[in-house]
């Protein structure tokens, strides 16, 4: 099952992820022990799923996890 923007916040609200504003999206920050800052967004739309493409970008290059870890 495709995740929702939904498991996205979630993660993001359970994980150390530091929310900076709520307008359009809500936008996460979060800072790494060596420094690296890390950014997503994150739809309002709760309920839609993530497009495949647009998933696995977020996992690689915002979220920097596995899948597996993201579960």
């Amino acid at each position: 099952m495709p995740p929702k923007f939904a498991d996205l916040k979630r993660y993001c609200d359970n994980n150390g992820w530091t929310l900076l504003r709520d307008t359009d999206h809500w936008y996460y920050e979060k800072v790494l022990t060596n420094g690296d800052i890390l950014r997503t967004r994150v739809s309002h739309a709760l309920s839609k799923e993530l497009p495949d493409n647009l998933w696995r970008k977020i996992l690689k290059q915002q979220l920097r996890v596995t899948e597996e870890e993201f579960w």
